[in-house]
Parts: structure tokens; sequence; C-alpha cells
């Protein structure tokens, strides 16, 4: 058993780790696939329970929950879409800047669907898809890494409004711009993994009722 992971925050109510990219946020099937985040946790905090995930292959700030009626909180804040969720992902290029705010957010709007002839993968559906929106804009100028061979990469802070199924991936490979690293969605490249992280979380701490922002620092 690995070790438990120190937090980045910890109180009664609520813990925060570092899910490296790689590992999985909870239990898949199998005995091979039983080390997970959550596992590591409950090791160390028996009452810690999940409240969202993150893909395998995202690295990122997650959430877990002490104890169940805690758990039942945080899950209604998620699902009613009071936890700001912030993403950073290098691109292989930025997609069309389309109705942008005054804080320079851009949108992109497309429904999505699981695409079960293909699980795990998820797809634009114009048709069937739900309703699904991601705010984006672009960061400082991206130094080309080695690994990009000379290719343009443009460095994106991502706000999913929603929570879909990949929806980060998809809406960005939908727009033109693959996250560099995503074997799932992307052409190949030489990217060292999928560069997607999870940088910052805030919401209002269902204890205290103050704001809470809690920041991971990304890796890439």
């Amino acid at each position: 058993m690995h070790a438990p992971p120190d937090p980045l925050y910890e109180d009664r109510w609520l813990l925060a780790f570092d899910k490296p990219a790689g590992l999985l946020a909870v239990p898949g099937r199998g005995a091979e696939k039983a080390d997970c985040l959550a596992a590591r946790v409950q090791a160390r905090w028996p009452d810690a329970l999940v409240v969202h995930r993150l893909d395998e292959a995202t690295s990122g700030l997650m959430l877990m929950a002490r104890g169940a009626e805690m758990q039942r909180v945080l899950s209604a804040l998620f699902a009613a879409r009071q936890v700001e969720k912030r993403y950073v992902a290098l691109a292989h290029g930025c997609p069309p800047a389309e109705d942008v705010d005054a804080e320079g957010w851009a949108r992109i709007a497309l429904p999505l669907a699981r695409d079960w002839p293909r699980r795990p993968r998820s797809k634009v559906d114009l048709e069937h898809g739900r309703a699904s929106l991601t705010l984006w804009r672009a960061l400082a100028e991206q130094e080309t890494p080695a690994w990009a061979d000379g290719k343009t990469l443009c460095r994106l802070e991502l706000r999913p409004v929603t929570g879909r199924s990949h929806q980060l991936r998809v809406h960005l490979l939908a727009s033109g711009c693959p996250i560099a690293g995503d074997a799932l969605y992307g052409a190949p490249d030489n990217a060292p993994r999928l560069m997607l992280h999870a940088a910052a979380l805030r919401f209002a701490h269902p204890a205290s009722g103050q704001e809470l922002r809690l920041e991971c620092a990304v890796p890439f």
C-alpha cells in the first residue's frame, strides 16, 4: 500500500489533495485497479468519502468529505453548480474566441453524450446530447517545450460550468484544439502525459459559510 498523501487542506469537515496524473480517483474493476487516491486517503482518514472525481490521466485538486453528512452537503454544492472549478491545459492551438465577456472568458457551448460504441469516450451530439458549457481564456504566452517539436501550444485556463464526462477534453477537441498528451481523443504527440490539471476550487465552506479558495500548483 502506498503511503497516504499529505493534504493540501484539512479540517474536521473536508480534505483536499493533489491527485497525481496516472492515479485512479476511485477503485476500478479488478484487483489491479484497487489502488487509487480514495483508498490511499481512507487508510489515514477512514471517514473520508469521495465528492467528485478526476480522470485517471488528469492531475490536480480533488476534494473529499469527512463523513456521510458532509458528503451529501458537498455533493449538493457540486450538483447545484455552486463550486467554481478552474483547470489549466496545454492545447494544440486556441479555440475561436466566441461570446467573450468583460473578464475575457470565451464560451464553448456544445451538447455532449456518451459515445457508447467507443466507451469510455464522450462526443458532441447536437440532437441528443446534454447541454454543456465550458468557459476558457488564454494565459500568458506558452514557451514551447522540447517534446512539442516546434508545434504551437496554447496555455488555457478552463472553467467547466457543467460537469459532463470528459467535457474539457471533448470541447477542446471539437474546437480544433485537442489537449496535448490526450491519448484517448487527440492525435498522437510526444507529451509526457495529458496536459490537464485541476488547479483551483472556490465555494462557500459548508460549516462556516465563508468563501474557501483552494489551489494546487500546475506541474507543467
